[in-house]
């Protein structure tokens, strides 16, 4: 060999499929996978872009150089520049992982409005009922101390005037009205309020027991003394009065704390839902969509919002909205709670003053 000879250097191969280095299958999976989506998009990729990525999947199957890597690195990173926010992780995602993602929120949407809905229906119905009985009974008070004025407490023999006889009337079917929803009122609350003994029927079959109650709450046939029927039927409003509060107070207590304690978190976790569904529908439209662990913090982050939000009077004071709307509001937007709690926290800080310094001690300049 003399100097003039030029000698031919053989580029150096990384070795077979089985021996390629580990990262190269994902990355070059994850340039097809970009340049895939270039093309259907319309994104223009040069020429030496393509042709790296091409003959990396050629020498793939038959060994590979160092030179073939590199240029598919170098391309690799040329196309994730080019086409970002969208990633191979994206395109990867939005093609195997929406299904499972979807059919989770489904779920979790799913499961919270079969409970919210039948809840809310609930409340609906007893506070509707609750309202009605209260009204009922402000109606019957006040007809007991019209009819005691115009009947007077002595039992008279003359029937009374049209009108007397309209209030009585009128009063009986007040007490009928405020037993009949306090009876369907005890349907929704658990446990059931026991009917007073002087409420119940006593008869041994359904036509004396009808009978029984129809002595209580009807007026009796011909009308002979108005005043003792007065006198008779305020007996029967007291029981039911008093039936009918003990209904109101359990109903108060029980869909009270529903509506202050897991209400509250249920819609605050459903607008956690809601903003992962709108958050999901742009992120598979932009071809963005990744799995995040960061969702499943959100629903707790929703749970412990809806937990304490009750407790700032200051959050809800300035939003024109109920405090179920505020805590489906914290769910799908925890940001706009921690903004508030972070201004609270600084308001606490900048009310704090420097450590004043220690009387007779006199710094030392160095």
């Amino acid at each position: 060999m003399n100097g003039t000879e030029s000698v031919e250097v053989e580029p150096r191969h990384t070795g077979v499929k089985g021996e390629s280095p580990s990262y190269f299958k994902e990355a070059l999976e994850d340039a097809e996978r970009l340049l895939k989506h270039a093309a259907e998009t319309g994104v223009e990729v040069d020429a030496d872009t393509r042709s790296a990525i091409l003959r990396a999947r050629t020498e793939y199957h038959h060994g590979l150089t160092d030179d073939t890597v590199a240029k598919l690195l170098l391309a690799l990173t040329g196309l994730a520049a080019r086409l970002k926010p969208v990633t191979a992780a994206s395109l990867y995602a939005c093609h195997s992982d929406s299904r499972p993602t979807m059919r989770t929120y489904l779920v979790w949407a799913v499961i919270l409005s079969a409970v919210i809905i039948p809840a809310s229906i609930l409340m609906f119905i007893t506070s509707n009922i609750s309202d009605a009985i209260r009204t009922d009974i402000t109606t019957a008070n006040a007809l007991v101390v019209k009819l005691t004025t115009e009947l007077g407490p002595p039992a008279r023999s003359d029937v009374g005037t049209s009108t007397e006889i309209a209030d009585l009337q009128e009063y009986a079917s007040t007490v009928r009205s405020i037993y009949a929803r306090s009876r369907r009122l005890n349907r929704f609350v658990i446990p059931h309020v026991g009917v007073p003994p002087p409420l119940n029927a006593t008869g041994s079959n359904e036509i004396e027991r009808a009978a029984d109650l129809k002595k209580k709450f009807e007026l009796h046939i011909p009308l002979e003394d108005l005043a003792a029927e007065r006198d008779n039927m305020t007996l029967t409003y007291q029981d039911v009065r008093f039936f009918a509060q003990n209904i109101m107070n359990d109903t108060a207590t029980f869909y009270g704390a529903l509506n202050s304690c897991i209400l509250p978190i249920l819609y605050a976790l459903l607008g956690t839902c809601a903003y992962l569904l709108r958050t999901f529908e742009d992120q598979m439209g932009n071809r963005t969509f990744t799995p995040s662990a960061a969702n499943s913090a959100r629903f707790v982050i929703a749970a412990i919002g809806g937990t304490v939000i009750g407790l700032f009077g200051g959050f809800t004071a300035h939003a024109n909205a109920s405090p179920l709307a505020l805590a489906f509001l914290v769910g799908y937007a925890v940001e706009v709670f921690f903004a508030f709690l972070e201004s609270l926290i600084r308001s606490f800080t900048r009310t704090t003053l420097p450590e004043a310094s220690s009387p007779g001690i006199i710094p030392i300049k160095q």
